[in-house]
Order: C-alpha cells, then structure tokens, then sequence
C-alpha cells in the first residue's frame, strides 16, 4: 500500500445507452443518465486510481459515497467520470469524485473506500452465510 499516495488519479467513461436511462433501470420515468448508473461509472475511475497500486490480493471496496447528481445526459452522450486520491490513513482512503458529460459537469463529491485482503473478506463472507 506504499504506492497509494494523494495526487493518484483515476478515470472511467461511458457512452450513455438505453440501458443506462432512469426509466430503464428503475430510478425513474425519464430518458436520461440513471444516478445508479453515474455512480457506477464514479466507483470504476476510483477502481482506476486505487487497485493498479495494491499487491496481489488485496482490493479496495466503496463504503461511502456522497455525490450530487446535477444535469441531465441524454442517450449518446460520452459521462467521463475522475477519481483523485486525496487522503489515505492506513486501510481508509478518500477520494474527490467528478462526472461530466461532453457539455457540462453533471455530479461530483466524494467517495470513501477501504483495502481489503480478498481471502480474507472472502471467508468472512462465506461465514456469514453458514450463519443462516
């Protein structure tokens, strides 16, 4: 985790389809980019910044987001969403998150994750399934 340092920067683009619409995902009746959907694309730019940099079996998992979603992009658009590291203490990391469409900024905020060792997590995971 030595390689994570604030200044680290990250990027994620999509190209808004049919699929990606309120309407179509369910978060409302317009054709326009889904707030679910812009947050997806903000958490890949973060994945971006921060995954290349941790060793083998380790990743970092989102824990907070706090973002607005502020202009409407149509079908066809290009959303480019950023990631900047801006704090790292120990496990926990923030980051300063932005999207925008071809035209104009659409959301931003910040986003907070935590490193994770993957076998680990993953059999605290498997426990809380025999847990049932």
């Amino acid at each position: 985790m030595s390689e994570l340092k604030p200044g680290l920067t990250g990027t994620a683009e999509l190209v808004v389809g049919p699929e990606h619409t309120a309407e179509s995902v369910g978060s409302g009746k317009v054709g326009v980019l889904a707030t679910p959907v812009m947050i997806n694309v903000i958490e890949a730019a973060a994945l971006a910044c921060i995954d290349p940099h941790l060793p083998e079996g380790q990743q970092s998992l989102g824990t907070h987001l706090d973002v607005s979603h502020i202009a409407a992009t149509p079908v066809g658009m290009k959303v480019t969403a950023t990631a900047e590291l801006v704090k790292v203490d120990g496990r926990q990391l923030q980051l300063k998150v932005r999207a925008e469409d071809e035209i104009e900024e659409i959301g931003s905020g910040t986003h907070n994750r935590v490193v994770v060792h993957v076998a680990k997590f993953d059999a605290r995971v498997a426990r809380k399934l025999k847990s049932d």
